[in-house]
């Protein structure tokens, strides 16, 4: 009888997890931890798979700007408050601003900002390091681009790495019930191309159509957008600064992630909300965040101190050493 009820339990709590991110795991082993959690992987792989749907709902215009909009829209609030206010804190706004984009962020089904904060909090702790649990240096490519992500060791939200905002109850409850968010855009969505199919039949699009653009295809882009930071930047492009990781910079991807891509920039300081240090760095995340500061939506963005953008550099390492030869 107990066996039956230890399964039945476990059947539960599986179910459980597909809304509840904070459902208990069940882990036996350090072995388990680094599995594959089905509860996360089917769903990805399903969504992967329905881009092949395109095939069947075709195209429109408005459904393709619906597509780039979100992409747009969904990777500032990873890449602006995500990472730069939740994970870093590099700047200060109201609790009404946090709240919302907090809400764009979860809308990217990249999981809740307490569980992406605290996983990137401990990223920066041991960046490239064998604890680093997407170092592409130590773990490989692909467990690094997308295997951490979806194994059981990341299953739950670490909340003492992330107290300052885990105090927040509408912050944990986005956390705890993650899918919630991305199911009602997903909705929203197929609701809103069904009534554009009827009010506005020239456009020639449907609800099929704006779901598989606006959603699924937007969201794997966003997926392979935001990971590519995690393996590709620690392993292609240029270090202007002698970081303790691989971290790169990276002008192809910081034009695909508004700003990510120079990755050693922000590993070399990453107190600043700026990370495109100089004037032909794109960072359009830091362009947009400036604007919201103007407007007095976010205050106190953090500067690149001068000592951050000299001191350190390699190419001034070097000039540092060569000058030594020639004194000796």
């Amino acid at each position: 009888m107990s066996e039956i009820w230890q399964i039945t339990v476990k059947v539960w709590n599986g179910i459980r997890r597909w809304f509840d991110s904070h459902a208990e795991t069940n882990l036996s082993s350090e072995q388990d931890s680094r599995a594959m959690d089905l509860i996360r992987t089917l769903p990805f792989l399903v969504l992967h798979a329905l881009v092949l749907t395109v095939f069947w709902v075709g195209w429109s215009w408005v459904a393709v700007g619906m597509a780039v909009l979100l992409y747009a829209t969904r990777m500032f609030a990873i890449t602006g408050f995500y990472h730069r206010y939740f994970s870093h804190k590099t700047f200060r706004t109201s609790r009404v601003m946090q709240f919302v984009f907090a809400v764009f962020g979860a809308s990217a089904v990249q999981r809740g900002p307490l569980w992406w904060a605290s996983n990137h909090r401990t990223h920066h702790a041991c960046s490239d390091q064998p604890t680093d649990v997407h170092s592409p240096v130590h773990h490989g490519f692909w467990w690094s681009h997308l295997g951490w992500v979806l194994s059981h060791q990341q299953g739950t939200t670490n909340l003492k790495k992330i107290r300052d905002f885990a105090r927040f109850p509408e912050l944990r409850f986005l956390d705890r019930f993650d899918v919630l968010v991305p199911f009602v855009l997903a909705v929203s969505l197929f609701v809103f191309g069904e009534w554009l199919a009827n009010m506005y039949p020239q456009l020639e699009t449907n609800g099929l159509q704006m779901l598989v653009w606006g959603f699924v295809i937007s969201t794997v882009a966003l997926y392979h957008g935001t990971f590519t930071i995690n393996s590709l930047s620690h392993l292609f492009g240029t270090r202007p600064y002698a970081t303790s990781d691989n971290s790169r910079n990276n002008f192809l991807l910081a034009l695909l992630t508004l700003g990510e891509g120079w990755h050693n920039n922000h590993h070399h300081y990453p107190s600043s909300t700026r990370q495109g240090f100089r004037w032909w760095e794109l960072d359009i995340t830091y362009y947009l965040l400036r604007g919201f500061q103007w407007c007095g939506l976010i205050w106190d963005i953090r500067p690149v101190p001068r000592w951050a953008l000299e001191q350190t550099s390699l190419n001034q390492a070097k000039k540092n050493r060569d000058s030594e030869k020639i004194a000796v």
